[in-house]
């Protein structure tokens, strides 16, 4: 599933073992969702991983909600 978690670590300047050790996620669900291989990763994942970034949902998954719709 498409998401910014590699730019968002890029920004942030952290890697999947920094994610790692804050979240007790493992590594290969987490290079899973680096690379963009993960069809439907799990909310509790995902929400872990925002609470530790910092970010919301929505910029995990990059939805602006300020975009006008057309």
């Amino acid at each position: 599933m498409e998401n910014k978690f590699r730019v968002i670590l890029a920004i942030k300047k952290l890697s999947i073992a920094d994610v790692f050790e804050g979240t007790g996620i493992a590594k290969t669900t987490l290079y899973g969702l680096y690379h963009e291989k993960t069809k439907n990763p799990d909310t509790s994942t995902i929400l872990k991983v925002c609470n530790y970034l910092n970010i919301t949902p929505n910029e995990f998954f990059g939805i602006d909600n300020n975009e006008k719709e057309a």
